[in-house]
């Protein structure tokens, strides 16, 4: 009864662990839509940074997440980002942050 009741625990704490962790990486090719829509026209096509924007390009998802919850938040002052940032889901954060990642 133990063995059944550990095996049970076991198989879902790694399907928990699984599945969060699939979440927290993001889609890439889901993001990359939603970057041309929302990011391009300031960062440029693949987030080389444009018009004195910084490159996004290669940043590490945990930093790009960061900066955005920032401008979100109003941590971070700018008011045309936050208000392209605002309606940005927590999914939406995490393709973005793999998309440019990706790069």
């Amino acid at each position: 009864m133990k063995t059944k009741l550990a095996k049970l625990i076991f198989s879902a704490a790694f399907f928990m662990a699984a599945t969060g962790a699939a979440h927290a990486a993001g889609d890439a090719a889901a993001g990359e839509a939603q970057a041309q829509s929302s990011c391009a026209g300031c960062h440029g096509p693949a987030g080389e940074g444009s018009g004195g924007n910084p490159a996004i390009a290669g940043m590490e998802p945990e930093a790009f997440t960061e900066a955005v919850k920032a401008y979100q938040s109003g941590a971070r002052a700018n008011p045309l980002k936050q208000a392209l940032m605002s309606p940005l889901s927590d999914g939406d954060i995490a393709n973005l942050a793999a998309y440019y990642a990706s790069l």
